[in-house]
């Protein structure tokens, strides 16, 4: 029997540069409607998206 490895949990790297402020602008664009959509119905995942927004809110900022 051959060993298999598994993709599960592998972490893809972040590509460089402007590409990269691109896509956290994007997924911080994205968290931030998701907390406003869902805000009133159920907290404590609103509460999550906006934690993972500040997030990358921070990075953002770091980047720039």
């Amino acid at each position: 029997m051959e060993k298999q490895y598994c993709k599960v949990g592998t972490v893809t790297p972040m590509t460089t540069g402007r590409q990269a402020i691109a896509l956290l602008e994007y997924q911080y664009q994205s968290f931030v409607e998701k907390a406003s959509n869902i805000k009133y119905s159920d907290t404590k995942l609103g509460e999550f998206f906006e934690q993972k927004a500040k997030k990358i809110k921070k990075t953002l900022e770091e980047l720039v």
